[in-house]
């Protein structure tokens, strides 16, 4: 009886401004929690208080803490940017965590089957735009860098490695170049560029540094190509000849392949930029003939892209033949391409109203399920094609079935889209159907492995911050975040209201407090009657 009395005198005590303060505070932690969760879920994809009690709180009260504690650092969990990318860092993959760190990709064989984990690595873009005279423009105009420095990170350790190798050691140009592709500086990495040019004026990697980002203009970048294209085909000849010399002039050999497909390949797009699709197009299937092993570097995406241009639907025809294998790695431009192809045949004459009273023909069908087929693969696509997500200018490095992946090709393929008359119209009725085929992507896929989850945390680290990356499938909100959004809101109106009506906030408080006192004290007041008075006494003897 004394502890009712002595809780209702504290009650009591209690003033309006307490009640105002504590409904105050309340809601300001709430608030607090909440704009960290949602900066963590827009951040890693995920809750911070759901994946600490998943990670720490569950193996405490499982009992398991005691084992978790023997477990090495490969087996520690992952925020999940990190995580999610060293899933696709498998035969030498490309991938990073979210502090940096990465290791560079130098493809797959072309034969190797595309595997549900191989489908997060990360691919060179093989459209990938010039620096100075096309990425540099958008920054100048409003300051934005349209480039990660993710991204470029990649393109430095490639260039690192397939721009030399190990012989070049000791050689003062290629050391220069060595420093020049680590450089972060632009303006340091040219000047490291001009520097081994004058040491070796037939320095082709130089020359690519500077066509890159050095010349302001498509033309000033053809004609460095020209140039660096001359020492490339000189350095070739000379390597070819002495490949029985043994196992370093074959290293050597490969170094000068490399460097002579790359700067044959720019060529071919600065001729596409220029408006020299013929030019362009012998380029392309010379490098594809000359060099038939060398599929990792897509130089089929560059030859599709520029016949389409030219509107050869022919000839893009018989390059998805030979590329649109089953053996093969996919992409959004064999996939789409294929869509595009059938679309063309009936696109002009199709109507969703007829279609749907008399049903579709044959080649329609087929048309439709080249659609959900290309959607499936990269379901992303459509959203930039048909113009409902606005685009940006494409990354160096993209995600196979992702949204840089899915920027790279509309920013291409828009055009010729446009150009088939009803295509879009066609890919608008048709690519949300693709979802009823597969209601659960990320468990299992209809034609194609289960969409990968990793795409997300990738692409976030190949897209500029202020690009709104796209997420497939849309992710709905943790709990925790709608929890704490409700707490934050609860507690503020209850503060507003305590702050305006004090009294009567008071006294409904004190209410609430003395209903919740009662069951307490009914249930002390039973076991005081059931236990021994003494109990504490002889307990404490014992």
């Amino acid at each position: 009886m004394l502890n009712v009395i002595f809780s209702t005198m504290f009650f009591n005590t209690l003033t309006p401004k307490f009640y105002v303060a504590l409904t105050g505070t309340s809601s300001l932690i709430s608030g607090l929690i909440l704009i960290f969760e949602w900066w963590y879920f827009k951040r890693y994809g995920t809750s911070f208080i759901e994946q600490v009690s998943i990670n720490h709180l569950t193996p405490i009260l499982n009992g398991s803490e005691s084992n978790n504690s023997s477990l090495t650092n490969n087996d520690l969990s992952l925020p999940s940017s990190s995580s999610s990318l060293m899933n696709g860092c498998n035969n030498g993959n490309s991938c990073s965590n979210s502090m940096g760190n990465s290791c560079l990709s130098n493809g797959i064989d072309s034969t190797t089957p595309v595997t549900g984990t191989n489908e997060c690595k990360v691919w060179k873009n093989p459209c990938a735009l010039f620096r100075g005279a096309e990425y540099q423009r958008l920054t100048q105009y409003n300051g934005k860098e349209p480039l990660t420095f993710h991204d470029m990170n990649l393109s430095a350790q490639e260039h690192q490695t397939f721009f030399s190798c190990e012989l070049d050691e000791g050689k003062p140009e290629y050391d220069m170049m060595q420093r020049a592709w680590r450089e972060r500086t632009p303006s340091i990495r040219i000047q490291l560029a001009h520097d081994a040019l004058e040491k070796n004026s037939e320095c082709t990697p130089a020359l690519i540094l500077l066509a890159e980002e050095e010349a302001t203009t498509i033309i000033e970048v053809e004609r460095i190509l020209k140039q660096a294209l001359k020492c490339a085909e000189n350095a070739y000849r000379k390597s070819q000849q002495l490949l029985e010399q043994g196992h370093n002039q074959d290293i050597v050999h490969k170094r000068n392949t490399n460097i002579l497909i790359y700067v044959k390949r720019r060529l071919g797009m600065c001729a596409r930029k220029l408006g020299k699709l013929r030019e362009a197009t012998k380029i392309f299937r010379d490098l594809v003939k000359e060099f038939p092993m060398m599929s990792v570097f897509n130089i089929h995406e560059n030859l599709i892209e520029v016949l389409l241009a030219l509107q050869n639907y022919p000839d893009v025809q018989g390059v998805l033949a030979k590329y649109d294998d089953i053996s093969l790695p996919k992409s959004a431009t064999i996939c789409y391409t294929a869509a595009l192809l059938k679309a063309r045949a009936v696109a002009a004459t199709f109507s969703p109203d007829v279609a749907s009273k008399r049903g579709l023909t044959a080649t329609e069908m087929s048309a439709v399920e080249a659609i959900h087929r290309a959607v499936e693969f990269n379901p992303h696509v459509p959203k930039y094609l048909l113009e409902m997500k606005s685009l940006i200018l494409p990354p160096e490095h993209i995600l196979k079935r992702g949204d840089s992946e899915a920027i790279a090709y509309a920013f291409f393929h828009l055009p010729h889209w446009r150009r088939v008359e009803g295509a879009l119209n066609l890919l608008h009725c048709t690519w949300e159907g693709t979802f009823r085929m597969i209601p659960y992507p990320l468990e299992k896929g209809h034609l194609f492995h289960p969409y990968p989850t990793c795409t997300e945390a990738a692409d976030r680290e190949l897209l500029p911050a202020f690009h709104d990356v796209s997420v497939f499938p849309k992710k709905e909100l943790p709990f925790f975040i709608l929890f704490t959004a409700g707490l934050c809101s609860g507690t503020a109106m209850l503060a507003l209201l305590t702050h305006q009506y004090p009294e009567i906030a008071a006294y409904i408080a004190r209410l609430f407090l003395n209903w919740f006192n009662v069951p307490i004290q009914y249930l002390t007041d039973k076991i005081e009657s059931i236990l021994p008075s003494n109990l504490f006494q002889q307990l404490a003897k014992i």
